[in-house]
């Protein structure tokens, strides 16, 4: 007789319904993002990519808060600090890397975005934009059609506090909360909208303070704690699917870089207030939190580390060597593949898109001159 043993599940495990391995598996990921982060900074000072904007201090929650939702199924509408959503949502260190390289098989983009603008069509990860807070009106819009088709389906965006402000947001909360869409907003306030502080940028304490005014539930969640952060997105994605309505998730992290590889943080926040932004990193407190449960040993924890060293040393390999972008296609995806009954654009389609026969009216003449 076989008999089936139930995984492991700790104290700390059981008080969130997951076992110990998802509570490590979680850990994996926010180490995971952190490693990648680091990596792409070294890339970026040794001039082999060329701009970075960072996640560190925002992994915890990351994790965390996509950790309820259902891969594959659900979808998240990230933003350009997204790495550890990305990660926790299927994407890979390799798709991460390959963007920062913009090489040609980069699945965010085929290399046609600028590094942070994440996407991944396979794990219902939609592609961003630079113009912020955008993302909020594409997530309701899939939120729209899940309630419509009954699918079950919710949809998550992200960005941070400084976004918050966009009339976008404004726009697509207020129809959510009307429709009761299956839509959650998460607002990872870090305090700096690149150099402003939140001070100048939010007039309440809280963001998620707004909530009440779309008469809506706004939760604000310790960005360091990343089971807390699970529980309050649990909670949302619940409300989501039984058709309550939208949640506004308010995660306060921290920043721990610079807003992006061009700023120089130094000339705006003060020494002191950056000395001290270690003590409220969530890969440390998370890693304290599960040895203390007896769920990350020093065995496993060695074990992590090496897993994840080797495989930032592989995606930052792979991506190297891969080709770059086909200059000759760039126009794919850009505009449309057909024109019928319009005169093709006078710089042309690009070679090897479906373009072939709708090049220049006179280069088609000169064409049928030569053949004559």
């Amino acid at each position: 007789m076989t008999v089936s043993r139930k995984p492991a599940a700790s104290d700390l495990a059981r008080s969130v319904d997951l076992t110990d391995e998802d509570l490590v598996a979680m850990y994996r990921t926010v180490a995971l993002a952190r490693a990648v982060d680091e990596r792409m900074w070294i890339l970026n000072r040794a001039g082999r990519i060329p701009f970075v904007i960072s996640g560190q201090g925002h992994e915890g929650a990351q994790v965390g808060i996509a950790w309820p939702l259902t891969r594959r199924k659900d979808f998240i509408a990230p933003f350009y600090r997204s790495i550890a959503t990305c990660l926790a949502f299927g994407m890979t260190a390799e798709d991460i890397l390959m963007a920062q390289y913009a090489k040609a098989t980069d699945p965010s983009s085929g290399g046609r975005q600028m590094p942070g603008h994440y996407g991944n069509a396979e794990n219902n990860l939609l592609s961003l934009s630079s113009p912020v807070a955008t993302q909020m009106l594409h997530a309701v819009g899939i939120a729209l059609a899940a309630k419509i088709r009954k699918t079950g389906q919710v949809a998550m965006t992200s960005m941070g506090e400084g976004s918050s402000n966009q009339g976008d947001v404004h726009e697509g909360l207020n129809f959510a909360a009307i429709h009761k869409l299956p839509f959650i907003l998460v607002i990872e306030n870090n305090g700096y909208a690149i150099s402003v502080p939140a001070a100048r940028q939010v007039a309440t304490p809280n963001v998620a303070d707004r909530a009440s005014g779309y008469g809506i539930p706004g939760v604000v969640v310790d960005g360091s704690d990343v089971l807390g952060c699970y529980r309050a997105s649990r909670a949302a994605v619940e409300r989501a699917r039984r058709g309550d309505g939208p949640t506004l998730i308010e995660a306060k992290v921290i920043r721990l870089t610079a807003h992006s590889s061009d700023d120089q943080q130094t000339k705006y926040r003060p020494e002191q207030e950056l000395a001290e932004l270690r003590s409220h990193d969530a890969l440390p407190r998370f890693r304290d939190e599960l040895r203390a449960a007896g769920v990350l040993t020093d065995e496993l924890e060695t074990t992590i580390a090496a897993e994840i060293k080797a495989e930032v040393d592989a995606a930052t390999d792979h991506s190297e060597a891969e080709p770059d972008p086909d200059p000759s296609t760039a126009m794919r995806w850009v505009f449309a593949e057909e024109w019928p009954s319009e005169t093709p654009p006078p710089w042309g389609f690009g070679g090897g898109h479906g373009m072939e026969g709708h090049g220049r009216p006179d280069d088609a003449s000169a064409a049928q001159g030569a053949a004559d």
